[in-house]
């Protein structure tokens, strides 16, 4: 039974149809309260999610209206390899159905010689009581009692008995595979998806690439604009050899169900790329945003989405419970908070505030102690993403300091991002993310690098990237990025001075550590010549362009 998966938001949908599957979710990952779902890993991806019941609907029904919704490659990738394994599984039924139907002949033909032979026993018992009728009475009770024991047990029924199969039975083997359906898929068959036949449960996993694979699922929700994707933020705290706490997402994926915004008020301080898109979402979840940006034009279009104005981070500080800020550098954080009508100057007792910037452990964990020193709160809650995604609400958080405080934003992370990561004391987060960016930086390099050196060694560059999305580096990113190149097409989704700055602060984290970083400290310096040749405001891809002059 195959179904798609589909997230609306809104009339247009937030995320793109996608097939999924049911699974057995982790022994320590609870299941959401309320209304009866399923747990769902979607096809060709590591994501997982909670899916309710009544957001199950066929597959083959609605499979054309799906594809045309999305026409994404990866999408088509996903829905061959939905096709690729029917073909698969209809074959093994086949196979199963021929094995059933042996099995089933070899079962008649041993009932039919057992009713040819317990005929012949009982003909050869009526003679022999025939002759002893002719003997004493002593023999007549002799063989009348071995014709008892005979009658008692035909040879079809000894020879049940000593199989260790019972007829009516399933084969050991078969009961061990199978178990009766459940009371929830019963009743989800009566509902939304009446007349769409499930498969039996598996009670042991079958050993394939995926142990679980039972089912593909359509999950398309009805509900209205406030209610959107939730993140599981099922939470594991591992303690480290080190004495330390560390707590990681252990299955932080987007889960379709209702989300209710905070009653809390909302500031938000920068309306760059990134909080642009944040802001805007954190919106269209219902949520009371207050905004400020130092260049105020920007804030105009999300006082017509219904945000409210700051005139000063103080002032939004002091009006909202919690204020997130996302700003480009440390200098410009610092600024922020510790300059003019700042941050610092808005804070009291119980105020909260969130550094979504992408800045170095020490600059962090010096605005931590500046607002705690106050009575506030800190968490800090750099993304990975871009443009894009940060308008598609599929940003990834990384978050540390105030646990409490993370719990208090969990609608606002829900709103912006598709999972959400607490990784424990102040300066985790902004190590982690340095990290990250670092690896995409070079990576970003490294494929510009190629496709120049293909282009001068006369292969053509378009032919690599096909090469390339059919093998292991296949992924967004790598076809993205690509394409902005062959097409000469630099509009920033990531600002490259950004991916400078974020090598140059990782080659510091390492060197604070003594650790080595040749391969970034190489990208850095040509991301530097990308940036005297006047490509600082341009996308990250533009670092081809250092590569040409």
């Amino acid at each position: 039974c195959l179904i798609l998966s589909f997230f609306s938001r809104g009339k247009l949908g937030r995320y793109p149809p996608w097939p999924g599957k049911i699974v057995n979710p982790p022994k320590d990952l609870k299941k959401p309260r309320g209304k009866k779902c399923f747990f769902v890993k979607f096809f060709g991806t590591e994501d997982h999610a909670w899916i309710k019941v009544e957001q199950l609907k066929p597959y083959h029904p609605h499979k054309e209206e799906m594809i045309k919704i999305n026409k994404g490659k990866r999408f088509q990738q996903a829905v061959d390899a939905v096709e690729e394994f029917l073909r698969k599984t209809k074959g093994k039924d086949q196979a199963s159905s021929h094995n059933s139907t042996e099995e089933k002949n070899r079962r008649n033909s041993s009932e039919e010689r057992g009713k040819q032979a317990a005929g012949e026993e009982k003909r050869k018992a009526s003679l022999s009581e025939g002759k002893v009728k002719k003997g004493t009475g002593e023999g007549k009770k002799r063989v009348s009692s071995v014709s008892s024991e005979r009658g008692s047990k035909s040879p079809l029924k000894r020879a049940q008995d000593q199989s260790p199969r019972k007829r009516g039975r399933p084969p050991k083997d078969e009961k061990d595979l199978t178990i009766p359906e459940s009371s929830t898929v019963k009743r989800v068959m009566t509902g939304t998806v009446a007349g769409f036949k499930w498969p039996p449960s598996v009670s042991e996993p079958v050993k394939d690439s995926d142990p679980h694979f039972h089912h593909f699922l359509l999950s398309q929700t009805e509900k209205p604009a406030v209610c959107y994707q939730a993140i599981t933020k099922k939470l594991k705290v591992c303690e480290e050899e080190t004495g330390s706490t560390s707590i990681q997402a252990a299955d932080s994926t987007a889960v379709n169900g209702n989300i209710t915004p905070t009653d809390k008020k909302i500031g938000f301080l920068g309306l760059g790329l990134m909080g642009s898109g944040i802001v805007s979402n954190l919106l269209k979840m219902g949520h009371t945003v207050t905004v400020w940006n130092r260049t105020a034009e920007k804030c105009d279009l999300f006082i017509q989405e219904g945000a409210r104005l700051g005139r000063t981070p103080a002032e939004v500080v002091s009006t909202c419970d919690i204020t997130f800020a996302c700003v480009s550098d440390p200098k410009a954080a610092k600024d922020l908070v510790l300059g003019p009508s700042g941050v610092l100057q808005g804070i009291r007792p119980g105020k909260c505030y969130v550094d979504m910037s992408t800045v170095d452990a020490d600059t962090v964990t010096e605005l931590a102690q500046v607002i705690v020193s106050r009575g506030g709160r800190f968490l800090e809650a750099p993304v990975s993403g871009n443009q894009q995604l940060s308008n598609d609400g599929m940003l990834v958080i990384l978050a540390a300091g105030d646990r409490g405080l993370y719990e208090d934003c969990s609608s606002c992370f829900q709103a912006m991002g598709k999972t959400s990561f607490f990784l424990g004391e102040v300066g985790n987060a902004a190590k982690m993310m340095l990290i990250v960016n670092m690896v995409q930086g070079s990576f970003m390099a490294t494929i510009a690098e190629g496709l120049t050196l293909a282009q001068v060694t006369g292969q053509s560059q378009q032919t690599l990237l096909d090469i390339l999305n059919q093998g292991q580096l296949a992924s967004i990113f790598l076809d993205q990025k690509c394409q902005n190149i062959l097409q000469g097409n630099f509009k920033p989704d990531f600002y490259l001075k950004y991916i400078q700055k974020d090598l140059r602060l990782a080659i510091a984290l390492g060197d604070s550590v003594n650790h080595p970083t040749p391969m970034a400290a190489a990208a850095n310096e040509v991301y530097k010549r990308a940036k005297a040749l006047d490509q600082s405001d341009n996308d990250m891809s533009a670092v081809y362009r250092a590569y040409i002059h």
